[in-house]
């Protein structure tokens, strides 16, 4: 798979340009700020809808303008698509698919697969759980871009679930009572509970459904990954104690913390465990814990139990990487993750396109080395640098300059 034309209109920086690509190595070299990631960021916008360096599309389109256009031409094996997206902050986005309008953008997702090596992927290692689930997500939609559809629903219906439980928490301060107090306080009956509690039965059916696709999907994925990250980090950092990955869920079976959604683990094991020891589906267990924390939820007015409380939990030896990993470890995990992701995708059939963003300014030789060794086989490879020295010689191709807003090729 590689990109053979992009084409962006008010996007970023850019009113507009057009860029021919080819199989290979191609850098975007230009000092900060003149917009090299903005190209590649298109391209990884096209594969995820989803920015990885901002959460909302609003900062995607250029001031003054009120849409952005990417276009994209894919070429995998023998087959060209044109992928065209428009991106309408505060409204619906469109997409069209060999300039024909598809009923919704998702369904050009898959067809054109990235791995983003970013700055921001730091984070993956150091920052929240939600950098964490987003890349299983991410990685999920990529391989099967059906559960982009799951994730929709999922977040649909908890944004519903977590309303009404803020509306029911409201309620029940508003009434004066202790916090405290059960489901069947007179105060609280007052305020609508039963009304509440009936619709939360239904809401808890339908997170529970959603949520078991989810979870399902995730843990196969971690344990498909495992092997795969430990071996990509072993080549990064040789001398470092070995990575290993557990999946964190809020589903658990007893304990002090439960109420407070803290995650326990459930890897593999684990999830054997649940489908025959206590006999139960995710589904089943996700509709028994949200019964458990019912309580503990209308206090405080959010939703506890589900995918979106997990955690992906990243171990050197015995510790966890985060908090004791050093800077190089964090950055050879960061790195881990991305390069088994390839991996994965790529047994899937067809290389996805590699993007690496500002990535060998952060690392030092010795990593930089491996990375581009491991890299360079791929069908096409993406690179932004702000200086020529930053790329590898491993990696020599075809290169842009980019200065002032202008993309020009020079070699």
């Amino acid at each position: 798979m590689h990109v053979a034309h992009l084409s962006l209109t008010d996007f970023r920086s850019y009113a507009s340009v057009e860029l021919g690509l080819e199989p290979g190595v191609t850098a975007f070299v230009g000092p900060n700020g003149q917009g090299k990631t903005n190209l590649v960021e298109a391209l990884g916008y096209v594969a995820t809808h989803s920015s990885h360096r901002v959460a909302t599309d609003a900062p995607l389109v250029r001031q003054g303008a009120a849409r952005a256009i990417v276009r994209c031409a894919v070429h995998r094996d023998d087959r060209r698509a044109l992928v065209e997206l428009e991106i309408n902050p505060g409204k619906a986005n469109r997409a069209r698919l060999n300039r024909s309008p598809v009923s919704r953008p998702r369904d050009v997702i898959g067809l054109l697969r990235t791995v983003l090596f970013a700055p921001e992927d730091l984070a993956l290692v150091k920052g929240d759980p939600s950098e964490r689930r987003r890349f299983l997500d991410d990685l999920l939609v990529a391989r099967t871009p059906r559960y982009a559809g799951v994730r929709a629903d999922y977040d649909r219906v908890l944004k519903q679930r977590s309303a009404l439980l803020r509306t029911a928490a409201q309620a029940r301060r508003g009434g004066g009572r202790s916090p405290r107090r059960a489901e069947r306080d007179t105060g609280f009956e007052a305020a609508g509970a039963g009304d509440v509690l009936s619709t939360l039965e239904v809401w808890d059916q339908h997170l529970a459904r959603h949520g078991a696709e989810l979870l399902q999907a995730r843990l196969a994925l971690v344990d498909t990954l495992r092997p795969m990250v430990a071996s990509a980090y072993a080549s990064l950092a040789p001398t470092s104690a070995p990575a290993d990955l557990t999946y964190r869920s809020t589903l658990s079976t007893g304990g002090d913390n439960e109420e407070d959604g803290v995650p326990v683990p459930v890897g593999a094991p684990d999830t054997q465990t649940l489908s025959t020891d206590l006999g139960k589906t995710l589904e089943e267990r996700l509709r028994e814990r949200l019964a458990e924390v019912r309580t503990a939820e209308l206090e405080r007015g959010v939703t506890l139990v589900g995918p979106h409380r997990d955690d992906l939990t990243l171990g050197l030896g015995d510790l966890p990487a985060r908090g004791y990993a050093s800077h190089g470890e964090s950055w050879s995990f960061a790195l881990a993750l991305r390069l088994a992701a390839y991996d994965l995708l790529r047994a899937d059939g067809g290389d996805p396109v590699l993007i690496l963003d500002d990535v060998f300014a952060e690392l030092d030789s010795q990593r930089r080395r491996r990375l581009a060794e491991i890299v360079a086989p791929a069908e096409q490879v993406l690179i932004t640098a702000a200086v020529p020295d930053d790329v590898p010689s491993e990696l020599a191709g075809g290169r842009f300059d980019v200065v002032e807003g202008g993309v020009t090729r020079v070699r």
